[in-house]
This record gives C-alpha cells, structure tokens and sequence, in this order.
C-alpha cells in the first residue's frame, strides 16, 4: 500500500522527486547507449593491438629465447599467451551488445578464425586466439586491462547531484507553500470565528492575487460582524429604555392593580430582557476577549455551579484535574451557563456536570433526565433561533445551544448532543489542550 502525503509540500517533492529520478534513470540510459559503440572499437582497437604486437614477438624472436619473452610479458604487462589444445574447454562470449560489437571488430581485424572466449579450461578473463604457422595460440587478458576504470564513478556523480536536486527542491517546493500554510492557518483562524491578522501579499502573482482577495474578505467579515454587533447593540439600547419605564410605571401601579396581572407583566419583561441578552452574547462571541494562556476551566465550571446551587438548584458536579488551558474565560462563562440552564430548564430537577480528560481533550459534559432531543434533531438544534416542537420547547429564544456551538468553536471544540443512558440528554463539549494554530 502506497502511502501518499497529506500536504501539499510533501505531494510536491515527492512528484519532483519522481520526475527527477526518471530524468537520471533516462540520462544514464542514454549515456550507456551512446558510448557503448566507441568504446566497444576502443577495447578491439587495444586486443587487435596487443595480440599482433604479441605474435610480432613470438615469430621475430629467437626459440630460446621465447620463454623469456613470454615470462617478461606476463610479469610485466599482465599478458599470457598458451598453446591451444584440441580437449580444451572453452566458454564463449554472451551474446551482449557492447560484447557483439568488439567480436565483429576484431574478426574484421585479425580474421575470421580468430576465437574469443571468457573462459578457458575454468579459467575465467579474456581470451584471444591467433595462428602462427597453423599453430593456435590463446592470449589470456586479465579482465581488469580491458573494464572500464572507476565504472561507478559516474552512477556516484549523478547520485549526488539527484540528491542535491532533491534539495534544492524541497527548499523551493517549501518557499513556494509558505504563503499557502500562512493562509490556511488564518482561513482556520476565520473558522473559529476570530480575525486573523493580514496575509503578506508576497510570491507569484497567483498567490498574491489570493492572498489579496482572502485579506479583502476578512476585512469585510469583520466589517460585517461590527456593524452587526453595533446594530444589535442599538437596539437593545433603545428596547431597554422604554422597558425599564414600563417596568417603573408597572411597579408604581402594583398596590393599586391585579397583583398577578402586574407580576405577569413583570416576568414578560425580564423575558424581552433576557432574550435581548442573548441576542448581544450571540453576536459578541469571540469578540473583545483576548485569550488567557493558562486558564482554569474548573474555577470556570465550579463557581457557575455553585451560582446556581446558593439558588435552591439541585446540581452534581464531579471534576477531574485539568491542566491549565488557552481559554476565553467570560465566553467560557456563557457556555457553561447557557447548557446548566438548558438542563434545569428541561430536566427534571437532576443536573450532573462533570470535567475530564479524554483523548487528549479537555472535556466538559452537563446531563440531565429530561425528554432528550432525537438524533435527527441535532444538528438543527444547533442553529440560531430553533427550539423543539416537542417537550424541550417553551421560552426562550432559540439561541442557546447555538451560542454554546460557536463558543467552542472559537476555542477549536465541538459540541455533541447524545441521548444519556437511563433517558435524558447528555451534552458534551470538547476543548482541545493547546490553542490550534
């Protein structure tokens, strides 16, 4: 199974890499075919050259003095020269190309008679026939006198240069994907809801372009996301004023009124408040906090609880040790908070809240004994401004579980709602250890 990267870096120095090793694969190929030809007349230019040279000396010399001659060429040139036999056992050469060459050149050269073999009564090298008066000869050649010299010199030479190639482009492959790592990193920043500072526009005009077009985007997100919280702020501003006269007039009226008609009108109004504070949270997460590098999610999760508990509400909480975490304390705040109120509000009375560590993230999770929500409903569920048709519906203005998303989000989380065992629901958000990039 081939395992292929992941990144866009590694998917282009592998290619690179592939090309490039094709390309030398290709250029020694071509190399050994080109000179094949030239050397082959090379090394029959040098056995035509040795063997007349050696029969020269054997017909102009003395009979007594060819043993020497023969003693002197073989301790001093390496060249050995026997007398055929009729038994002798001989290999003959592989039918190789760059061999094929050098036989033909030479029986040109010396005649058709002439013999070559690599192998001669078991004795392994270059063998050589020729004639002197009808009698044949064998000049033995070591193998070494006729193999290229250093014949991995060029396979060492352009193994280094694939291996600096292969540097050069990883360093240019790793230049070019620098802009793109950066520009990736602030799209997940925009994800999580936060506003990345501005990508350099630098490198070719494509990843100028985009880095231009993705900054131009940002800057209109984050317009957007002003002039929106400005909105809502205004309007909360301006639903305030007059609430809080009505609820001075209600108040003034109450010894003179309906009791329950004026604490009726009272609830109403703390709803319309409660809900313009739910707009405003929804709008401002992630915005003005800055993140806190060693945050105590306990505290956090502790103090909301305890807020609750000095109010008449039964919750268990069951908190494991954290480390310290990058967190946005009063956005974590809300989260907590807005699940604590969603259980109470439909649960039953019974509130567990729990704190621990699984694979490898902090994990928050608040369980009630409510009706649940359908595992189709989900997902819907978290979406801004959706409340169930069901028993988990009533006041309220859909935007609690929505918050809850968005907060974890912006701190690299999830949030998942399963049923719980034993019935009700079981919600659970997960904060990763270390702030992502």
């Amino acid at each position: 199974m081939i395992l292929w990267p992941r990144t866009l870096l590694w998917r282009s120095v592998l290619l690179i890499a592939l090309l490039l090793i094709v390309a030398h694969l290709a250029w020694l190929e071509i190399l050994r075919v080109t000179e094949r030809e030239p050397r082959a007349h090379q090394v029959a230019q040098q056995i035509v050259s040795i063997v007349n040279l050696t029969r020269a000396a054997l017909i102009s010399a003395q009979p007594s003095k060819r043993l020497a001659l023969l003693q002197d060429l073989s301790r001093q040139e390496g060249i050995q020269v026997y007398v055929g036999e009729p038994e002798e056992r001989i290999a003959p050469l592989p039918d190789r190309p760059f061999l094929n060459i050098v036989e033909a050149d030479l029986k040109r050269r010396l005649g058709e008679d002439t013999r070559l073999a690599v192998s001669r009564d078991g004795v392994r090298g270059t063998w050589i026939s020729f004639e002197i008066d009808e009698d044949e000869y064998w000049v033995f050649l070591p193998r070494s006198r006729l193999e290229r010299r250093d014949p991995l010199r060029w396979i060492g030479w352009g193994a280094l240069v694939l291996a600096l190639s292969l540097i050069g482009a990883a360093l240019i492959v790793a230049r070019v994907n620098r802009p793109l790592k950066a520009l990736a990193g602030a799209a997940a920043e925009v994800g999580r809801g936060g506003t990345p500072p501005p990508i350099a526009e630098t490198g070719p005009a494509e990843i100028r372009t985009l880095a231009g077009a993705f900054n131009q985007m940002t800057a209109d997100l984050k317009r957007a996301d002003d002039e929106r919280a400005l909105l809502l702020a205004g309007v909360s501003h301006d639903l305030r004023t007059p609430l809080s006269r009505i609820r001075l007039g209600i108040e003034m009226l109450q010894d003179k009124g309906d009791t329950a008609l004026t604490s009726g009108l009272v609830q109403d109004i703390d709803d319309i408040d409660a809900a313009i504070n739910q707009f405003l949270d929804f709008a401002r997460v992630g915005q003005g906090e800055a993140v806190v590098g060693d945050g105590d999610l306990n505290a956090i999760v502790r103090s909301i609880g305890e807020r609750y508990t000095r109010v008449g509400n039964s919750i268990t909480m069951q908190l494991a040790d954290l480390p310290p975490l990058p967190l946005r304390p009063l956005a974590i705040q809300r989260l907590v908070s807005n699940l604590i109120d969603n259980a109470l509000r439909h649960g039953n009375g019974e509130v567990e809240v729990r704190t621990a560590i699984e694979n490898g993230q902090a994990v928050i999770d608040v369980l009630d004994r409510g009706p649940g929500i359908p595992a189709e409903a989900v997902e819907r569920m978290m979406r801004p401004f959706t409340r169930m048709d069901s028993a988990r519906s009533g006041s309220g203005t859909g935007l609690g579980l929505a918050i809850v998303s968005r907060i974890a989000h912006v701190h690299g989380g999830d949030v998942r709602l399963t049923p719980r065992e034993g019935g009700g629901l079981h919600a659970r958000v997960e904060l990763p250890l270390a702030r992502k990039a």
